[in-house]
């Protein structure tokens, strides 16, 4: 669609603006059954009824977790109505992932510039801004502010939504996302996540195929304490989105909270097969981190069955893996504690006070407390050997990577400060 050339005179977005954002584009890339089944999400919008039912099915993309295609399908949104305030929105959401690692300059600034240009359109309704405006409670002033403290702002303006359209089904949705999202790690009442559990299952008898429902009922209860409260959603999420990797693989969490090993295992099968056919469909050079992290779940569910072949299986089809994408805690994390899980379920100490680090294209720089996982296996392995000298050097070790800890969040809190203060004098 050709744009047109005068912004403010006819409240259109320039095709610079929008390039400038730097959109992932093409087909949505989904494995498992032809129609692409991801859940029934209704998110009404004023973009016009075709454009309403493309918008759903991107939602439902966000609400499984399936952030790069849910960007290619707002990006295709845009392509087609760039007027449609609410598309910017979704790319924005596509940039954070709430419950994720936090975004990274580059998503920050391409998620700021979509809120900016979905601002800049006068065609859209009043709750459609308060959605915008919600989102960009999060995005402000990132490079001053710290994510949990964004975190938190977006989470009490999503509340003031929840508030003003009590009949609005998604407000309540991403406002329980949101709880869950900013929840404090050290509070184990457990606030927030209660709170977004009673929300979600007061909606979820009127729309029990909805896949945001379902996914962060399973969230909010993904703890010891409450994973029973979350069994029948982890019974159906994989059949309501059945073309999600995501969606095979987060009814595992409550497996194995509850020891459900049968039911984990057959979960994280299908999960890491949907991710290595998303990895060749996508054109990814090695493997998914979806993969590994079905792997990481795959391995504990065997061990604790004694099932020691299926599990040695895993670990040396590990092994034999050179590059994943992205290289994120969640790779990090299976590199380590596989190789860790099975040596030490096993009481092979010699092995464990000889583990190595994986030697894939990947660097261990910026994940320290998963290579202490490495470190501890090696010192129980020691300890259990009679090889002192060695033990003392692992605890060294896993001392020096706690204080290493210590200083990059202090880091972290210092360069906040500094940015803040400069933007201050300026």
């Amino acid at each position: 669609m050709t744009l047109l050339s005068c912004k403010q005179k006819n409240n259109q977005p320039l095709a610079e603006d929008i390039k400038a954002i730097n959109l992932k584009k093409g087909p949505a890339i989904l494995c498992g059954p032809a129609d692409k089944e991801v859940g029934t999400v209704k998110f009404a919008i004023s973009c016009g009824e075709k454009i309403e039912k493309e918008f759903n099915f991107a939602t439902a993309l966000l609400h499984s977790f399936e952030y790069d295609e849910a960007e290619k399908a707002f990006a295709k949104i845009i392509e087609e109505e760039p007027t449609c305030a609410m598309a910017y929105w979704g790319v924005a959401m596509s940039n954070f992932h709430p419950l994720w690692m936090p975004p990274e300059e580059p998503e920050l600034k391409k998620g700021l510039k979509a809120l900016e240009i979905g601002k800049s359109i006068n065609q859209k309704t009043e709750r459609e801004s308060d959605y915008i405006e919600a989102l960009s409670a999060f995005y402000k002033e990132w490079d001053k502010v710290d994510h949990r403290t964004r975190s938190t702002r977006y989470e009490k303006a999503m509340e003031a939504m929840y508030k003003k359209y009590p009949d609005d089904k998604e407000a309540a949705i991403f406002y329980a996302l949101a709880l869950d999202a900013s929840a404090n790690p050290a509070d184990k009442s457990f606030t927030n996540q209660k709170k977004a559990g009673e929300i979600l299952n007061s909606i979820y008898k009127d729309d029990p195929h909805h896949p945001g429902i379902i996914h962060y009922i399973i969230h909010s209860y993904d703890y010891p304490e409450f994973a029973s409260l979350a069994l029948e959603a982890a019974r159906k999420y994989a059949s309501v989105a059945p073309s999600s990797a995501h969606a095979q693989h987060m009814p595992s969490h409550i497996f194995t909270r509850l020891g459900f090993w049968d039911e984990a295992i057959q979960s994280d099968i299908a999960s890491t097969e949907s991710a290595k056919c998303y990895a060749e469909s996508a054109g990814i050079k090695g493997h998914w981190d979806e993969e590994l992290h079905g792997m990481d779940y795959l391995v504990y569910a065997y061990l604790q069955k004694g099932d020691t072949k299926r599990a040695k299986e895993k670990l040396d089809y590990l092994k034999t893996i050179r590059e994943v994408y992205p290289a994120n805690f969640k790779v990090a994390y299976s590199f380590a504690s596989i190789p860790a899980r099975y040596v030490l379920e096993n009481k092979m100490w010699k092995d464990a006070a000889a583990l190595q680090v994986n030697t894939a294209k990947f660097s261990w720089d910026k994940f320290a407390w998963q290579r202490a996982i490495i470190h501890f296996t090696r010192w129980l392995g020691a300890v259990h050997t009679d090889q002192l000298a060695l033990a003392k050097a692992e605890l060294k070790e896993l001392s020096r990577l706690y204080h290493e800890l210590v200083r990059q969040e202090a880091a972290d809190e210092a360069t906040h400060v500094e940015r803040h203060v400069k933007a201050g004098r300026g």
